[in-house]
């Protein structure tokens, strides 16, 4: 079929969601847009940051996008194109973006506060520790994960052949392995981040202490990005894939102590300019490619391979593509940063909503350039590898896909393309690992508090759990590979976003409000997570991956242990209580 009109299919369902069914949400929720925000009124300067709706939403939408639309959806690619195509539109209609909208609502409402603290006022304290504890595990697998598909991404060679270049013909820098010419490709991006990273503080001061005019702010971020590659393709750093866990590391650890206006919201700012640009990009060649008759060309339906590396296409696949389709991630993004930052609370259903099916939309090009515009024989050598030694690089495969699509519709040679490709995923697992530790800082200070009546000062201090979330981070991805990383990431991702929408449940029935369009996406969720956990249980049991199994078998506790708080809160049925809004 032809790229075109399945992106038009899929936009058509985006648009008349966000028309119709958030609204309808929105009314059920109890929208109110003279209700006080936690930004406004716990104001600090810090962490609660009355903030202008695009910055906030830009901020939303790096964090939250990032690398995983992106990764998740060019591994399930693997199944065909037509399983992942309607995981990612259903997905993100009826269960993502409801997830998002309503955690995001819901935090708000309860000043600012987590989903573990959600659950403790609707679980009880018991779902809130069960909480705390799952959403520091699935935080560390998240960014152990973003780690390793960093490192190894920012080290990406690809012979120049294929790029339809010679040596001497191409900006990109060179070298000789194996007798192949290589591009680096990843060299350009490495110097990219690091410009990026270290002007964001001064856009920070330009917005935040100066308030410079919005076109201004917009500008500069342009200007940070381009000038960001130019000198990429200059100077290209190039660095082992340890020396880089090791660096980015170190960076994370000064960034999640910052205030969020000095390095988090700049630096997403200016992130999220590629990003938008990327998805502009992608679309016109979509629309010039498929005018010209561009269609997918990967098998619709590819199981026997897809059930080969991955496992049964339920559960699997559904946690292979977490975000795109539904993420748990998104409701701590919701609850740590993006609820304190909202100036209105209309602006939940513009940010939360919304957001999650741009994210859809960022899936759904990146199924479609990998579909109709990279071979699929090369696709399955840099994803999934059969060679010794051979590490899967699935930021690689997109990359070049999207080269091979803007030179098709838009006449941009594959090389630039390419590396703007792996640019629009850099930056934002970048962003990512920034968010996710800052979050797990705030969990660690939670669970301190519940272990102790008194808790040390050294715990208290933020340096201190900080670092622990690093060096955690750092220990598992240095020791497992990402394709091992992976599955139990997606499937850690996607039960906490089902136990996220459980308190969701919990929160409307205690105010008797309707359930159904949370309860049954939760239900749906939590028993194809459940059934992931217990394949890959299996799995890392065989391959003697002790920690993971371990990790395995502790979500899977955490998880019943939730799921059976909520089936005694709702066999109850509490009627609202008074007081409660």
């Amino acid at each position: 079929m032809n790229v075109l009109v399945i992106l038009a299919l899929a936009s058509l369902a985006f648009v008349l969601a966000s028309r119709f069914y958030s609204r309808s949400i929105a009314r059920v929720l109890g929208e109110d847009a003279k209700h006080p925000t936690p930004a406004v009124t716990y104001c600090d300067g810090r962490d609660y940051v009355p903030t202008k709706t695009y910055v906030v939403f830009a901020h939303h939408f790096s964090a939250i996008a990032g690398a995983g639309p992106i990764l998740g959806p060019t591994m399930a690619l693997l199944y065909g194109f037509v399983p992942a195509w309607l995981w990612i539109v259903l997905g993100g209609i009826f269960i993502g973006a409801v997830h998002d909208f309503t955690t995001l609502f819901i935090s708000m409402r309860e000043g600012g506060k987590s989903m573990a603290e959600v659950a403790r006022k609707t679980l009880g304290a018991k779902g809130f520790n069960l909480f705390i504890g799952f959403t520091i595990v699935m935080i560390v697998l998240v960014t152990s994960s973003f780690l390793s598909a960093t490192s190894i991404s920012l080290t990406s060679l690809w012979p120049l052949a294929k790029i339809g270049v010679k040596e001497g013909e191409t900006f990109l820098k060179t070298v000789v392995k194996d007798g192949v010419a290589m591009g680096r490709i990843g060299g350009i991006a490495s110097m990219s981040v690091i410009v990026i990273t270290l002007c964001s503080p001064f856009l920070g001061w330009l917005i935040y202490k100066k308030g410079i005019k919005t076109i201004y702010a917009y500008l500069i971020a342009s200007l940070i990005c381009v000038v960001s590659v130019l000198l990429g393709i200059a100077y290209p750093v190039t660095l082992s894939p340890t020396v880089w866990m090791v660096l980015i590391s170190i960076y994370v650890l000064f960034a999640a102590g910052a205030p969020v206006w000095l390095i988090l919201q700049p630096r997403d700012f200016i992130n999220v300019q590629i990003l938008y640009g990327g998805i502009v990009l992608m679309i016109l060649s979509l629309f010039s490619a498929g005018f010209g008759g561009l269609s997918v060309s990967i098998p619709s339906f590819n199981l026997k391979e897809g059930v080969q590396h991955l496992g049964l296409i339920w559960p699997m696949m559904f946690c292979t593509i977490a975000c795109g389709a539904i993420s748990g991630f998104h409701a701590l993004v919701a609850g740590g940063t993006t609820g304190k930052q909202l100036s209105c609370e209309i602006d939940a259903r513009r940010v939360g909503y919304n957001a999650m099916l741009l994210e859809s939309v960022l899936a759904v090009c990146v199924i479609l350039a990998i579909g109709g515009a990279l071979n699929f024989s090369d696709y399955k050598s840099i994803v999934w590898p059969t060679g010794p030694g051979i590490k899967s690089n699935p930021i690689l495969g997109f990359s070049l896909a999207a080269g091979q699509l803007f030179n098709r519709g838009l006449g941009i040679p594959v090389a630039l393309g390419t590396v703007f490709g792996i640019l629009l995923v850099e930056g934002f697992v970048i962003t990512t690992l920034d968010a996710a530790v800052r979050l797990n800082r705030y969990l660690f200070e939670e669970l301190w508090g519940i272990l102790f009546k008194k808790a040390p000062r050294l715990l208290k201090y933020y340096w201190f759990n900080s670092g622990l979330s690093v060096v955690l981070m750092w220990s598992l991805a240095s020791t497992n590979a990402f394709n091992l990383l992976w599955p139990i990431f997606g499937t850690a991702n996607q039960l906490l976003a089902a136990l996220s929408l459980l308190a969701v449940s919990g929160w409307l029935l205690l105010r008797g409000k309707k359930i159904a369009f949370t309860l049954l996406p939760a239900v749906f969720m939590i028993a194809t997570t459940l059934a992931s956990l217990g394949i890959l249980l299996r799995e890392y049991i065989q391959k003697k991956s002790y920690v993971l199994v371990a990790a395995d078998g502790l979500l899977f506790i955490l998880a019943i242990g939730v799921v059976v708080l909520v089936l005694k809160t709702f066999l109850k049925k509490r009627m609202p209580a008074p007081g409660i809004t």
